[in-house]
């Protein structure tokens, strides 16, 4: 297996996963003509691809999906609850590649585990299972449970969201009180402390490889949530580089990250 984050943050998110026999995307925030420029990149076309699943509605997730998933004739799956709010948004999605599911679902070997996560909206982070190797996506969740860490455990690499530093959040002149507590709040996204918590357990249960994803370009920066977490786990015996390693996704084409 292999995994490689080709955008992430609040401009949009576009993961990239391959198996031994399915390439597939997870959500798509860019336009077409970005996502495919990028997946070029990395010596991938659309016609190379098997599937688009999909995380929640909202349009940093699923930009590019109607007019990929038209153009390469790809299905696209997404939790029936998840699919209730995306009728009218993806209408271009032809209904024979409208793919609804409950419950966990494999393609081909590759198992997939939806694991729902508190949100605004109904959304799912994924676990990603072929043999013994095993991929978690968490983001857009605005806290942790035992049941989500739990889900995610036995992951040698897990993407966790960082979202927001605190103080950058509270401190900000652009965004009104209501919505930094909504992004605060139980319902929103996770704050470095928190995914920083998060490292501090995986990193217990023998997960080696973060990435923290989906930072906000107003509330955080990847040089502040890597090192506030790298000192926070300090803290509590978990050395970065010793214990676990952490790396940091951006709105640019990240690093191949491979399970053997």
């Amino acid at each position: 297996m292999r995994i490689i984050n080709l955008s992430s943050g609040s401009d949009g998110n576009l993961t990239y996963i391959e198996s031994s026999s399915q390439k597939i995307l997870l959500d798509d925030g860019l336009s077409c003509t970005e996502t495919i420029k990028r997946l070029n990149v990395i010596g991938i076309s659309p016609s190379d691809l098997n599937a688009i699943i999909v995380t929640h509605e909202h349009s940093d997730h699923i930009k590019g999906i109607d007019l990929l998933s038209n153009k390469a004739n790809l299905p696209v799956y997404a939790h029936s609850a998840v699919w209730v709010s995306l009728d009218d948004k993806l209408k271009r999605v032809a209904i024979k590649n409208r793919r609804l599911f409950d419950d966990d679902f494999s393609l081909g070997e590759l198992e997939i585990h939806p694991i729902e996560h508190p949100h605004d909206v109904k959304c799912f982070g994924y676990s990603f299972i072929e043999g013994n190797k095993k991929i978690s996506v968490l983001t857009d969740l605005g806290h942790l449970t035992e049941r989500i860490l739990k889900s995610a455990s036995g992951s040698q690499i897990i993407y966790v969201e960082a979202n927001y530093d605190k103080d950058m959040l509270y401190n900000s002149t652009k965004y009104p009180l209501a919505l930094k507590r909504r992004i605060d709040g139980p319902n929103g996204h996770l704050s470095n402390i928190d995914s920083g918590n998060a490292v501090e357990f995986f990193s217990a249960t023998g997960t080696r490889q973060i990435v923290l994803s989906h930072l906000s370009k107003e509330n955080n920066s990847p040089q502040l949530a890597y090192t506030f977490i790298t000192e926070q786990i300090k803290k509590k015996g978990v050395i970065e580089g010793e214990d676990i390693r952490i790396d940091v996704a951006t709105p640019n084409i990240g690093s191949f990250f491979r399970l053997r």
